[in-house]
């Protein structure tokens, strides 16, 4: 948006004004806080400009402004200073990330820390960046009814499962079934595995029993849980402290949308590792985050592996404070668990991941 430069200022002081007081800010507020010669009766015709162009609001009739969603936008994209996470809150990350570096858990503890850090609920999750396929069909007979499918997958992680089925089945006819799931089945998603290519597949060896629709139910249910997200919520009860979520209902109704995991899968997130998305009230699609920020981070994590850390919180918060703490810890968690490397600080408190990020 193409404002001025008075505008940018009094649009950041806003900001910066009421995420610390969580109340309106008026005209003389921000003279005193721009301490310029700039009169009240100028910065409030600004202010009334910016309100015009749907960045302030007015909660009430001769009060001062509060920042819109769009003005929240403006100040991220455009006005924001990008602050550096301080020496003690690098040594504490550092430590922290370090002494569970060997345990289980090192994802959901750093949440946790993410939660402590910013007070508000953090979440943290893993995903498969590859496609996962079946290399390989085994079925192992057992006797008439019974047979073992064994599924070696494209990570090489093996799965199997018991199979016990009310009509006889011929060993003859497993063997025949290995050979065609080895040639039709591997190496496809699962969207690939279609009605089609089963109905195909039951006439090919003259199955009317339906066992090639079981083993390709198996299939298709492991290769989704193969590819499912795996999510982690900490700290959902740091809403409370914030007087956005003072109605019991409206913290409630948020606090039940974060302790659902395909909820949590929708959830906006970067593109690339290191990248910051921060999502700010309507831009967000579900209802119960229409008066909520989403801050997260995406980071590698190895093996195909990636990792997404991030926040929920009211509109009204540090954005520039909570990003920098994400990446920073985004970034200890990729090399601890991508190399194995080892954090360390130096006599000048200066982590030797990102020091740049550090002041």
């Amino acid at each position: 948006m193409n404002l001025s430069e008075r505008k940018k200022v009094i649009l950041r002081t806003v900001v910066e004004q009421y995420v610390q007081t969580v109340e309106p800010v008026g005209s003389k507020t921000v003279a005193a806080e721009l301490s310029s010669s700039i009169s009240s009766a100028t910065i409030r015709n600004e202010m009334a400009e910016l309100e015009a162009l749907g960045l302030l609001e007015q909660p009430h009739t001769s009060a001062g402004r509060i920042p819109s969603a769009l003005g929240y936008r403006v100040y991220v994209n455009e006005l924001m200073r990008r602050q550096k996470i301080s020496t003690d809150d690098a040594q504490v990350i550092n430590s922290a990330l370090q002494n569970n570096r060997a345990g289980e858990g090192l994802v959901s503890r750093a949440g946790a820390l993410v939660s402590r850090l910013t007070t508000y609920p953090a979440y943290a999750m893993a995903s498969v960046t590859g496609v996962t396929t079946i290399a390989r069909f085994d079925f192992i007979f057992i006797d008439s009814h019974t047979f073992i499918i064994v599924t070696l997958l494209n990570n090489d992680s093996v799965k199997n499962k018991l199979i016990h089925l009310t009509t006889p089945v011929d060993p003859h006819l497993l063997t025949k079934l290995a050979s065609i799931f080895n040639a039709s089945f591997t190496g496809i998603s699962e969207e690939r595995i279609t009605s089609s290519l089963i109905a195909a597949t039951e006439r090919a060896v003259g199955d009317t029993v339906g066992i090639v629709a079981v083993i390709a139910g198996f299939t298709i249910e492991l290769l989704c849980e193969a590819k499912a997200t795996a999510a982690e919520v900490t700290g959902t009860m740091n809403l409370l402290n914030h007087p956005e979520y003072r109605d019991i209902d409206k913290a409630q109704r948020l606090i039940s949308y974060l302790s659902d995991n395909t909820e949590l899968a929708r959830l906006p997130s970067p593109e690339s590792s290191g990248e910051i998305k921060i999502t700010i009230g309507p831009e967000n699609l579900a209802n119960e985050l229409r008066d909520s920020s989403v801050i997260t981070v995406r980071y590698d994590v190895g093996d195909e592996m990636q990792g997404i850390i991030g926040i929920v919180g009211p509109t009204r918060m540090e954005y520039s404070k909570v990003a920098a703490r994400l990446s920073y810890i985004a970034q200890g968690l990729s090399t601890l668990l991508a190399s194995g490397d080892k954090l360390q600080l130096n006599p000048e408190g200066k982590n030797k991941l990102g020091d740049d990020d550090i002041g």
